[in-house]
């Protein structure tokens, strides 16, 4: 979200919901989960940058995933009660995450731990903006 992009049409955000839910969807999989169902009122999404999914698998788990300009990564929907919830999760994971990486202080891994840290930034701005997650 650094940079300004200029405005999707209604076509494009549509178009990249679609694709990064069938993104989470097959990550959900690789992950080893069959999908059951998206809640979709309770997934958030802002085109192009950032989408978190609820989902409930055919094993009855319920989980969080995020996609979009971030790294794609699930977390169990206990640990938080909505999608921003589940935003701030995230980017207190990734920041952790990096913490780890800049301790070891692997100079090849550096690089990844910077991207983590500007992810879990802009995830975690995000979830300030009150006008983001009123619901009509």
């Amino acid at each position: 979200m650094a940079e300004q992009q200029p405005a999707m049409t209604e076509a494009e955000a549509q178009q990249w919901v679609r694709s990064h839910y069938q993104a989470a969807a097959k990550y959900l999989a690789e992950e080893g989960y069959i999908l059951d169902m998206v809640h979709l009122q309770d997934s958030r999404y802002l085109a192009p940058y950032v989408a978190v999914w609820r989902f409930t698998t055919m094993s009855k788990e319920n989980v969080w995933i995020i996609n979009g300009d971030v790294p794609t990564d699930m977390v169990a929907a206990k640990v938080a009660h909505d999608a921003r919830s589940a935003m701030r999760h995230f980017a207190l994971q990734w920041q952790l995450k990096a913490q780890g990486i800049e301790n070891k202080g692997n100079a090849e891994e550096l690089d990844y731990a910077k991207y983590l840290i500007g992810r879990a930034e802009m995830v975690y701005q995000t979830t300030d903006h009150d006008d983001l997650w009123t619901t009509n």
